[in-house]
């Protein structure tokens, strides 16, 4: 068994899918740098001496993590707006629907990175003078910022592949301009294969990223 590939559809829709490959990282990056700031303080609120505000910030890390980001998405898209009596942009329910489910695991990796630092250090900053916002912001973080880059990275590729379930609310990113071209080509095997070998280079130039950031910082010392 055979299969023939159109090069020349390839060619010809390559622009667009190199297009709907662009619009995926934008989407990937602002969710993901907007989750970064999320899960900063919320990472920070589980680990607050105040219950209520522990209690708030666990509600929120278990229900993103607990539900679907599908889910998420409709929520956002669909309920939200009869919440709000207003029609929402299909770019903006994407990007905060995927910056509110990053920001839950980005919360975790934070929680878990503060905590690996030991306390002493924490102890030692306060014997110095400084108050609580000074020891957080120039002891604990950057050594906790270090030891995260790995599993942030992981954050980065997975919320990448993730994005293409915004194509179900009719977002033209990769995976929905594939669709669209399918719908006009019938060429299945084709397109599918292009997007899934942009999807993996964009993945390995990540993860190639990631490893240089780890190197850089020596994120092994410890």
């Amino acid at each position: 068994m055979s299969i023939d590939l159109d090069f020349d559809l390839i060619i010809d829709n390559l622009p667009l899918l190199l297009k709907g490959a662009a619009v995926t990282l934008e989407i990937t990056a602002l969710s993901v740098g907007i989750g970064l700031l999320i899960g900063m303080v919320v990472g920070i609120a589980r680990l607050s001496n105040f219950k209520a505000i522990r209690w708030l910030a666990g509600i929120y890390v278990d229900f993103i993590r607990g539900t679907p980001l599908l889910v998420q998405i409709f929520l956002v898209y669909f309920a939200l707006p009869k919440i709000l009596g207003m029609r929402i942009d299909p770019f903006f329910a994407a990007v905060a629907a995927c910056s509110i489910n990053s920001g839950a695991y980005v919360a975790e990796i934070f929680r878990s990175g503060i905590q690996s630092i030991d306390k002493g250090q924490f102890e030692a900053s306060r014997a110095l003078g400084l108050n609580w916002f000074q020891s957080m912001k120039f002891v604990i973080m950057p050594q906790a910022f270090k030891r995260i880059i790995p599993p942030l990275g992981n954050e980065f590729i997975a919320m990448l592949k993730d994005s293409s379930l915004v194509s179900v609310i009719g977002f033209e990113e990769l995976t929905r301009t594939g669709q669209m071209i399918i719908s006009r080509t019938y060429a299945v095997f084709e397109v599918w294969m292009v997007v899934a070998l942009l999807y993996l280079i964009m993945t390995l130039c990540i993860s190639r990223l990631v490893a240089v950031l780890e190197k850089r910082f020596n994120t092994s010392k410890r």
